[in-house]
């Protein structure tokens, strides 16, 4: 199993018309491959929509792409209002929950890390000896890893009913020292951000 993320910084008061083209062809394109998410963001970077797709594997996602691209449907008609787009695969960490559809939300906490090369073996198993602990006290929607030219990218999702769920619960699992995982300076961790997402109307996780 692969996730696809696609993010797309939009230009700005372009974003809810580029949903409701989005919306106008997503039940053709999931026929191909299952879509796991679609997003807009409200708190990070603005203007900017994420959605992720699942693939068996590579030669699977470049057979629904062939395909898809054979239509005059997909992808729908957005580019007028895209300023720069991003694509990258990700391979979940082993025992990683699996993105299914379902109501989650409607907050997404989505934190991208960029790790050291060659780092990334450390940091995973640090993390599995915190993670336990820390989804005690909200789910983990997933966690997965992707391998770039110069880094790795680690991407994390956390969903909560709210924004003061979430506040309450970090504080005390900050409180507590049960996160963030022990360890992770410098050498290991080159940056960090986050971005709070909220889910499109036909988004499957809601």
């Amino acid at each position: 199993m692969i996730y696809e993320i696609r993010t797309y910084d939009l230009k700005v008061r372009s974003q809810t018309e580029v949903l409701k083209r989005f919306a106008g062809a997503i039940d053709k394109r999931q026929a191909l491959s299952p879509l796991v998410g679609f997003f807009h963001t409200d708190i990070g970077m603005l203007n900017q929509i994420v959605h992720i797709w699942s693939y068996d594997d590579a030669d699977h996602r470049e057979r629904v792409r062939e395909e898809a691209a054979a239509t005059d449907w997909w992808p729908p008609k957005v580019g007028e209002f895209i300023i720069k787009q991003t694509n990258e695969i990700f391979t979940p960490w082993p025992g990683a929950p699996k993105l299914s559809p379902g109501t989650h939300g409607p907050f997404y906490e989505m934190r991208n890390y960029h790790i050291q090369k060659g780092r990334m073996d450390q940091t995973r198993a640090r993390w599995d000896g915190a993670l336990a602990e820390r989804t005690s006290r909200s789910p983990l929607l997933s966690i997965m890893e992707c391998e770039l030219e110069s880094s790795h990218k680690l991407v994390h999702f956390w969903p909560y009913k709210s924004l003061d769920e979430r506040w309450a619960v970090r504080s005390k699992a900050v409180a507590d020292g049960i996160w963030p995982p022990k360890g992770g300076d410098s050498e290991e961790v080159i940056s960090q951000e986050n971005k709070i997402l909220i889910p499109a109307s036909f988004s499957p996780l809601q």
